[in-house]
């Protein structure tokens, strides 16, 4: 464990001058008290003074609602919560965004605030802090994301592998032959293991892949515009979807083009999100426990806080089947 006179032999300045940076005294630079943090973060010093007050975990969430029970990250939170208020943790839920990331180094971040751990959803492969999870020294536990190498560094998620291989079961068994995917961009790493699972599933029942069945885009309602025609023109009878959003995006589309689901085109979507077994027709999605997912973020943080090095949970999947999902349609 690193010591303020490790941090200070480092930088060539006094213990005092290292202490003041450690705790935001105001007669120092704020260049110096920034070198400071980040060397302390380098070295792996703990500010025991900070954490002695309260036991404080952190949940960052970027790119995910979370404030209504109807909101996806909502459930993940509660889960989260029910496991670590009982063990008297203190929970601070934050909000980040990119230009944060790139101003504010995350262990900096976390020194500052005294958080011992911290639970993070909805990063992307692109965002800043994910270079620094490569050596990050904090117990650091990831939904939906993964690096490699790093013992302090955990991952949890549903298995994305197993819920397509059971959404394209069904749709196997309805006689659908050629079966396509409409995804975001695969920036990030759970877009790209989904994909993945698609290519897989389509292998393993001997289906047709082929590249003219797959749509990847941005925005959500224009992404559907554009492939669920373009997939339809080649002759794709179901569609799996990376997201519950861009299913419920393609009933919209569907119903304003006069195509019928199922009898024109079955649809699958991933998560079970609450509004799902609403629309019209009720949605077919692949049903991801998100309060689970919460208790087994905190499952993991624990794990790597008693120095046990865990690389991922991967939930079992489920497939909800409704009324999107029926038998292909007679070949004209």
């Amino acid at each position: 464990m690193a010591t303020i006179n490790d941090i200070a032999a480092k930088l060539g300045v006094s213990k005092s001058t290292v202490s003041k940076g450690l705790n935001n005294a105001t007669d120092i630079s704020d260049e110096m008290r920034k070198r400071i943090l980040e060397t302390a973060v380098e070295l792996g010093y703990v500010n025991k003074r900070l954490q002695k007050k309260e036991k404080k975990l952190c949940i960052l969430v970027e790119n995910m609602d979370f404030d209504t029970p109807n909101k996806f990250g909502h459930d993940i939170i509660l889960g989260f919560k029910q496991m670590a208020e009982p063990e008297g943790w203190v929970v601070d839920i934050v909000p980040i965004t990119i230009d944060f990331q790139k101003l504010t180094p995350y262990g900096v971040f976390m020194m500052q605030n005294g958080y011992q751990a911290s639970f993070i959803l909805g990063l992307s492969l692109l965002d800043p802090w994910m270079k620094e999870f490569r050596s990050c020294k904090i117990p650091t536990v990831l939904y939906d994301n993964t690096v490699k190498e790093n013992p302090n560094i955990a991952s949890v998620g549903c298995d994305s592998e197993e819920g397509f291989e059971l959404a394209v079961k069904h749709l196997a068994s309805l006689g659908h032959k050629k079966i396509g995917l409409i995804s975001g961009p695969l920036e990030s790493y759970i877009l790209k293991a989904r994909y993945n699972a698609y290519l897989n599933a389509l292998y393993k029942f001997g289906l047709e892949v082929n590249e003219d069945y797959i749509g990847l885009g941005y925005y959500v309602s224009e992404s559907t515009k554009e492939y669920i025609p373009k997939l339809l023109s080649h002759g794709v009878t179901a569609i799996l979807f990376s997201h519950d959003v861009r299913a419920i995006s393609a009933i919209t589309e569907c119903d304003d083009r006069n195509i019928r689901i199922p009898e024109d085109v079955s649809i699958v979507g991933f998560d079970d999100l609450p509004m799902t077994a609403y629309t019209t027709p009720p949605l077919t999605t692949i049903k991801q426990d998100r309060t689970a997912l919460g208790k087994c973020g905190f499952y993991a943080l624990s794990c790597l806080l008693n120095k046990v090095a865990i690389g991922s949970i991967l939930l079992r999947a489920t497939l909800i089947v409704r009324d999107s999902t029926g038998p292909a349609p007679p070949v004209s």
